[in-house]
């Protein structure tokens, strides 16, 4: 399901560069851009809680009301973050019609257990948390979710996530999202000890890389 479009308000930046943006992330404000569309790039800033917020949320389109000017449909193109990797620093927001096709990721929330993850010793790997899709601005899901009961085997691709109506997988269809792989168990010694019920799954989510970035103006 598509997130209903928020509006926030934002304000144009009179001054670029990194001393500028530095103030502005200290004053609770994240600096970042408007483009596309053949208009000129429009530098703006946002409230940071509000805008986190919204992010948090997987939402990928907002109307940006600039002051002194009109309401700007935009989708959420590029976040840069710093040099840790664990907060945003600015964001590209690029201009868009509602009917416009675009490519974007997209948060995958797994549900379900496979049968082959309740096997002694089974670990259970997420090596996507997220996809890449092709579909309208208006027909961007929040999340896909991805249901593993019916897993066969111990590999989960791309081309097995059921998708939402309107919306096309943009990536590698052979692409790896879960995987099952199993811990040797050791015999052990004396009177055989009987488990009751099926072991739970140890589960590890592929970590993304801390992402580095210059601050742009």
């Amino acid at each position: 399901m598509a997130h209903d479009t928020p509006t926030i308000e934002v304000q144009p930046r009179e001054r670029t560069g990194s001393r500028y943006a530095q103030r502005l992330r200290q004053s609770g404000r994240l600096p970042a851009v408007i483009y596309g569309h053949k208009i000129d790039p429009l530098p703006v800033s946002v409230d940071e809680k509000e805008m986190l917020l919204h992010l948090h949320h997987g939402t990928h389109v907002i109307e940006l009301a600039v002051a002194g000017s009109a309401t700007e449909t935009c989708l959420v193109k590029d976040l840069q973050f710093g040099y840790l990797g664990d907060n945003v620093v600015h964001i590209d927001f690029a201009r868009v019609n509602l009917g416009e096709e675009v490519t974007v990721n997209v948060h995958l929330d797994f549900v379900g257990s496979p049968h082959e993850a309740q096997r002694a010793g089974a670990i259970l790997k997420h090596d996507q948390t997220e996809i890449a899709v092709k579909c309208q601005v208006r027909s961007i899901p929040e999340e896909i979710r991805v249901d593993l009961a019916p897993m066969e085997g111990t590999t989960f691709l791309a081309s097995s996530i059921e998708l939402p109506p309107g919306v096309e997988l943009a990536e590698d269809p052979s692409a790896t999202v879960v995987s099952i792989s199993f811990v040797r168990q050791e015999e052990p010694e004396g009177e055989a000890v009987e488990v009751e019920g099926g072991a739970e799954p140890e589960v590890i989510t592929e970590a993304k890389p801390d992402e580095e970035s210059t601050e742009s103006s």
